[in-house]
């Protein structure tokens, strides 16, 4: 089966993160998007809102969380998964982690600040009292590439 047609599939929910990343890049920020998935249905979807917020903690991750918490109607998504287009930061893995999502799924990885295993890897911490699956990689090159133009962009400005 095309990948592109199963709409369970992890190529699909990351091109729905990549969507919301795309209104972030819209919004002059910084264009990562996320969404949470559960029984394969989209329950969440956010980007960054860092600086339209005029709020640090205003990640697409940390937005989607409290979505699909408000969804759910419970702090715990142990059976839900999130697809963010960056490798998480710590913040947004400490969240993740507290949540107690069962699984998350990113695009490009962040050797310098990520959380999923770049600078350090918070979501499977054995000290925990909960660990995430990982899935890396997804779309990877669309997610980095989005990243590098709006970067290149604002360089050059």
């Amino acid at each position: 089966m095309d990948d592109l047609l199963d709409f369970s599939s992890d190529t699909y929910f990351m091109g729905e993160a990549l969507r919301q990343a795309r209104r972030a890049e819209a919004q002059d920020e910084v264009p990562i998007g996320a969404v949470i998935v559960r029984n394969a249905d989209v329950i969440a979807r956010a980007w960054n809102q860092v600086e339209t917020l005029k709020d640090a903690t205003a990640h697409a991750e940390m937005l989607a969380i409290t979505q699909a918490e408000s969804a759910v109607g419970d702090w715990r998504l142990c059976d839900c998964d999130i697809y963010v287009t960056k490798e998480p930061c710590p913040m947004c893995a400490g969240a993740m982690v507290h949540a107690r999502l069962r699984r998350v799924i990113y695009g490009c990885p962040d050797p310098k600040t990520g959380g999923a295993g770049g600078m350090v890897n918070l979501l499977q911490m054995s000290s925990l009292n909960h660990q995430c699956e990982i899935t890396r990689g997804v779309r990877e090159i669309e997610c980095r590439e989005i990243l590098q133009r709006f970067f290149r962009t604002k360089r050059a400005e």
